[in-house]
């Protein structure tokens, strides 16, 4: 790998490790309104700004437009906050919304979760805001409504407190070196939880750890032919990361290419993974310049659209 090449890396870990630490932080059981924009027709004005203002997703059936890190979703669905088998976490941030297809899935997987791994069931992190775009926040992806964060601690055997969900912290399944998976708390329940939900047609990749793949590789018995979704990435040690396809018909949906169907567990497919250069990055010799924010100009032209389309009823 070129000196170019594993710097760009190593930044981009950089950016992603600081949006892993965000999505830890604490919630408020009171959050504060943001305040009104002096100008919100500025076209210089980043476009986070605008869409994390929107408190609801736009009337009218789901559609989908851009990327998963650019883009934006029109007519999204909100995830009860509750269920069976499932509880939305960090209820401040407002990002329990997406597509009707994601919403299903993650029912799915929660009623999966119970069955086959004895979990009571999951803990539902980001998915996305209202109408998607960019969040103030956390994450470059979850723009569409087809990226979503599950937790990877197990849902309690009862309702959590508006306080627990704003509050409660995860549970680091990585070992403090960051070889291995940590026994004590990663289980074969884990195991079972991921395979059913790579096992779901509709998921392109699943990120996790680079230990958690390690680990997968090393524990999944029988038809192994789901780990190929499974991709290492950085980060993700408290949590996985599903992003779905584009859903059929979505023509205005700018997906990913498909990843090699192997399994991915050869050494020489983590070993870069575990490299000294990624565990233990050396700060770059002058700090990056910060990248100008997106703005609705940047993003597809129907995001406008759904900026200012009339709201669903709550």
């Amino acid at each position: 790998m070129s000196p170019r090449r594993l710097t760009l890396l190593l930044l981009l870990a950089a950016l992603l490790i600081a949006g892993t630490a965000l999505a830890q932080d604490k919630g408020s059981v009171t959050p504060k309104p943001l305040p009104p924009l002096a100008n919100p027709n500025d076209p210089t004005l980043a476009a986070k700004e605008l869409f994390a203002r929107k408190l609801l997703p736009s009337k009218g059936s789901a559609h989908v437009f851009g990327s998963y890190t650019k883009g934006c979703i029109g007519g999204a669905m909100q995830m009860p906050l509750n269920g069976d088998n499932w509880q939305v976490m960090r209820l401040s941030r407002n990002r329990n919304y997406g597509h009707p297809d994601m919403i299903a899935l993650i029912k799915r997987l929660a009623a999966k979760a119970h069955k086959d791994a004895g979990w009571p069931g999951i803990l539902v992190g980001d998915i996305a805001q209202p109408r998607g775009g960019p969040a103030l926040s956390g994450h470059a992806s979850h723009q569409i409504g087809l990226d979503a964060d599950i937790w990877l601690t197990p849902m309690p055997d009862r309702r959590l407190s508006r306080e627990e969900r704003e509050e409660m912290s995860a549970v680091m399944m990585v070992r403090p070196d960051r070889l291995d998976i940590d026994p004590n708390v990663f289980t074969s329940g884990h195991v079972l939880v991921l395979r059913d939900a790579a096992r779901e047609p509709a998921v392109q990749r699943i990120f996790v750890n680079a230990a958690i793949k390690k680990a997968l590789c090393r524990e999944a018995k029988g038809d192994r032919a789901w780990l190929s979704k499974i991709r290492p990435w950085w980060g993700h040690d408290y949590h996985f990361h599903i992003r779905m396809h584009c859903p059929a018909g979505a023509g205005d949906c700018e997906g990913q290419p498909s990843q090699a169907e192997d399994e991915g567990c050869k050494p020489s497919d983590l070993t870069y993974w575990f490299s000294d250069a990624v565990l233990h990055p050396k700060p770059p010799p002058e700090p990056p310049k910060p990248k100008p924010p997106m703005t609705l100009a940047d993003m597809p032209t129907a995001c406008k659209a759904v900026l200012h389309a009339p709201d669903a009823k709550p």
